[in-house]
């Protein structure tokens, strides 16, 4: 399973000429319990997207921004190569090896459905343990209005399906029910 991410958008000055300054992506590859981290500019990103997209499935790719330098228009960018890259890796189960190179991955199973629980197998929502009455809530005082907001949650949480709900919770006298 490959997970990537791209937290951090870099400007970076150029070396020889102060004009042709970029900005660098800092994309957090997570693979097979192995993190790493790969910089990439927006026309890596962009040269990508025009090798796979006629072999593989692909969202839309972010459109160039000018000025590229503000930093609201360099967290669009950055969510958005985000939001394409993981979205390549979640509608293709055979990645290309073009994504794999760009990612820098060797050797990586990718089954983008294999954190969802299969659709018979959803987790229970049975009490483990079943009580008819809390245990540890104190007996009825001499309120004048019942908690109905307790009364509710120990309903909710205590009743196995044997108790009915007037053995659950003690009613308070003169309500409907008691």
């Amino acid at each position: 399973m490959i997970a990537v991410s791209i937290p951090a958008a870099e400007p970076q000055a150029a070396a020889r000429s102060p004009d042709k300054a970029h900005t660098v992506f800092r994309v957090e590859v997570l693979c097979n319990g192995r993190r790493h981290t790969v910089a990439k500019r927006y026309s890596e990103f962009q040269a990508l997207h025009k090798r796979i997209k006629k072999t593989c499935k692909v969202p839309d790719f972010p459109p160039r921004h000018v000025p590229n330098w503000m930093p609201k228009v360099l967290e669009q960018r950055r969510q958005g190569l985000e939001l394409y890259i993981q979205g390549v890796l979640y509608h293709n189960e055979e990645l290309p090896q073009d994504v794999l190179d760009f990612l820098k991955v060797q050797h990586c199973q990718q089954d983008p459905k294999a954190s969802r629980p299969p659709a018979g197998h959803l987790p229970s929502q049975r009490p483990v343990i079943g009580f008819c009455t809390d245990p540890y809530a104190q007996p009825l005082g001499t309120d004048l209005l019942p908690d109905t907001v307790l009364s509710g949650v120990l309903q909710g949480l205590y009743i196995p399906p044997s108790c009915s709900p007037s053995q659950a919770v003690p009613q308070a006298p003169g309500l409907p029910g008691s």
